[in-house]
């Protein structure tokens, strides 16, 4: 049987990270939230729902998916898929089977679960994500052939082709980082469509100007980045 751990960086989401570990279907192994700095109840409510909960006082996206990465290194059962997950309560934790599928029985290393519009929730995402996501997949269609459509955080990957893109990225171009390294080691992949909802709070990234501009940044950042490495 396959071993999936999920890794769930989470940054003051004290009213939404029990929702989120509790729809977690029960093929999961293990529930990894990292608390980024959270100056509320994250961290209690994550370990009385029943999640491992770790820290890292670094604010960032990135940080935190580190974080919980190099905590699964040092087990000795070491996973065969990671999961990344939101800890606001926008996706749906039960669709995670649907994301694990094509790994556990296509073979395929990485899937993304895609926001398509006809799933998601009116308002879940902002006017900013709706451009950048559509600015980015089209950038990496134009200069890598990719058919991605989606950055979306709620995603799947082997864990050994994880390991193997050497992830770096500190803060707000994680996802873009994986799919780009993704393409570049020419990884199978795949979108899975999934639901969409208004999350619980205040986003910390598309709710704020300056979270969304440095957002947008660094994304592109990232593409032309890989555009014009050899």
């Amino acid at each position: 049987m396959s071993i999936i751990k999920v890794i769930i960086p989470a940054y003051n989401e004290a009213d939404s990270i029990a929702h989120v570990i509790n729809d977690i279907p029960d093929i999961v192994s293990e529930i990894i939230v990292v608390s980024n700095n959270s100056a509320d109840d994250t961290e209690v409510n994550a370990k009385n729902a029943g999640a491992t909960v770790l820290s890292e006082p670094r604010k960032g996206y990135g940080y935190a998916c580190l974080k919980g990465l190099n905590y699964v290194a040092k087990q000795s059962t070491i996973p065969d898929v990671i999961v990344f997950l939101d800890g606001d309560y926008s996706d749906y934790p039960e669709e995670l089977t649907k994301i694990v599928d094509p790994i556990l029985k296509k073979d395929i290393d990485f899937v993304i679960g895609a926001r398509v519009k006809s799933l998601r929730e009116q308002g879940a995402m902002t006017i900013p994500q709706i451009f950048g996501n559509w600015l980015a997949t089209t950038l990496m269609k134009l200069f890598f052939g990719a058919k991605f459509t989606d950055l979306g955080p709620f995603r799947a990957i082997k864990y050994d082709k994880l390991l193997a893109l050497q992830m770096e990225d500190k803060t707000y171009g994680w996802t873009v980082e994986m799919q780009l390294k993704a393409l570049r080691q020419k990884l199978t992949y795949v979108e899975i469509p999934v639901n969409y909802r208004n999350r619980i709070g205040v986003s910390k990234v598309s709710g704020t100007l300056k979270g969304a501009i440095f957002a947008g940044i660094k994304i592109l950042g990232w593409i032309f980045k890989y555009s014009f490495k050899k």
